[in-house]
């Protein structure tokens, strides 16, 4: 059986959700499947179940969609925000810290088997890797230096199916253009298109799919009405995309938009729950109007201290009547003081942070990247942590504030409880796993709606 890669014909293209769907699925028909991508751009990555690594939120969410235990072999490449040209370089789960871009994409040659062995690791165990795309796959100055779709599909044959955004318009163009600009070679192994998030009458599109199969000669694997899923975002733009029904809700809740914000799944729970209006600011002037103000994990956290102090924000975070709650960064932002001697993530060694926590944080080499079952506010919940920076206390509770390095709290159903009861005692609260499994499933029974999974799975055994 062939390994398949979806491709986009453009980025957010849908790339992230139609692998997670169609892993779900085939998994769903008995198949041996597991999630993979080469390499992966993002700030928001939590900690595998083995080996205590880094992988990018979009491999683990599908890993666990099917009750895989986490691997870095699902992504042994993992680029985060380094500040200027640099990137921040995470290789099988663990950092090999920061380099200069152009350094590492000339590094191509050392990259390569890294991810060979990892794509090779895995085929031993499972019968089909379902390996997700980066970008497009014919940006024509950097097709050499394409780890997570051409070097994937040229080294291990896999089938391979197009993904195109039909809301971004140039649809015709992006598929036409993407598909011949293809190596020859490849286009043979190419299943077919899905045309992804259309709105409005499908019959509108009945041409649209005539002139793809005809003059085109590519086959359409299905056109997949717009659905939002609300879980597993891979970045902020697709965060942001983020739907939610307030009819219900009481209680109004603001996270503020740090410009290197990370670990943002932290707030899948608050999106998912009908009782919160959850809010992303950018905006220290309308805060007052909130019931809970969070300040969400940094991957830049000195960067966006400075950011939050030119905005004003200093004033409402310092203020001790307004519920607060940091996160990991954000709790790293409210100690008295930042030190960075070793210029781990800035130029400047002593920063002023906010204050509202006494004592000081310290930013070392060594990387803290771990999971476990921490007592929080009383309560014992399952997370995880990923900092370089070092306190005497992992979690500080103080009037209206309480501050934590770890993340995936909200996911708590009693955690979540405690605080909200707090605020307001009509909060009720929900089952955020349940909520979970349902919405995986409705979702990828919506993709087999839509999508001739069928055909994709005949074509994988061809």
């Amino acid at each position: 059986m062939k390994s398949l890669s979806i491709f986009g014909t453009s980025s957010d293209a849908g790339k992230s959700t139609l692998s997670f769907a169609i892993t779900y699925l085939l998994h769903k028909r008995g198949l041996h499947v597991a999630p993979f991508k080469a390499q992966n751009v993002s700030n928001n990555s939590l900690v595998t179940e083995i080996d205590s690594g880094e992988i990018a939120i979009a491999q683990a969410f599908a890993a666990e969609s099917i009750g895989l235990q986490t691997t870095p072999l699902f992504n042994p490449i993992l680029l985060k925000s380094g500040g200027g040209s640099q990137a921040h370089i995470i290789i099988n789960g663990k950092s090999v810290g920061n380099s200069d871009v152009w350094d590492y994409y000339r590094n191509m040659k050392k990259l390569k088997p890294i991810v060979k062995k990892a794509f090779k690791t895995l085929q031993q165990e499972y019968e089909c890797i379902i390996a997700e795309g980066a970008g497009s796959p014919v940006e024509l100055n950097l097709m050499d230096k394409d780890l997570s779709n051409l070097y994937i599909a040229k080294k291990f044959n896999t089938k391979i199916i197009l993904v195109a955004d039909i809301q971004r318009g140039g649809v015709f163009a992006s598929i036409y253009g993407v598909y011949k600009l293809l190596p020859k070679s490849l286009r043979k192994n190419v299943l077919g298109v899905v045309v992804n998030k259309f709105q409005g009458d499908m019959t509108l599109f009945t041409k649209g799919v005539e002139i793809i199969e005809k003059r085109f000669k590519i086959p359409v694997l299905g056109v997949v009405p717009y659905k939002p899923l609300n879980l597993g975002f891979e970045d902020s733009a697709s965060l942001m995309n983020y739907t939610q029904n307030t009819k219900n809700a009481h209680i109004k809740v603001a996270v503020i938009k740090l410009p290197h914000i990370s670990n943002f799944t932290d707030f899948e729970p608050l999106i998912a729950d009908s009782e919160i209006e959850l809010s992303f600011t950018s905006n220290a002037s309308g805060l007052s109007s909130y019931d809970l103000i969070i300040l969400p994990g940094s991957k830049r956290v000195v960067d966006d201290l400075l950011w939050l102090k030119e905005r004003g924000f200093q004033k409402p975070l310092c203020r001790k009547q307004n519920n607060i709650i940091a996160i990991c960064g954000g709790y790293e932002m409210m100690f008295e003081t930042i030190l960075d001697p070793l210029h781990v993530e800035s130029d400047i060694e002593v920063i002023k942070a906010f204050g509202r926590i006494k004592g000081e944080v310290i930013f070392k080499k060594e990387k803290i990247v771990q999971r476990g079952c921490y007592n929080l506010l009383g309560e014992m919940v399952q997370g995880y942590e990923i900092h370089n920076a070092y306190a005497k206390k992992r979690a500080k509770k103080a009037k209206n504030f309480y501050g934590t390095f770890v993340h995936g709290i909200f996911e708590s159903d009693s955690f979540r409880e405690k605080v909200f009861k707090n605020i307001s005692k009509k909060y009720r609260g929900y089952n955020f796993k349940k909520y979970k499994q349902k919405a995986i499933a409705s979702f990828a029974e919506h993709i087999a709606q839509h999508v001739d999974i069928e055909k994709i799975v005949k074509g994988l055994h061809e």
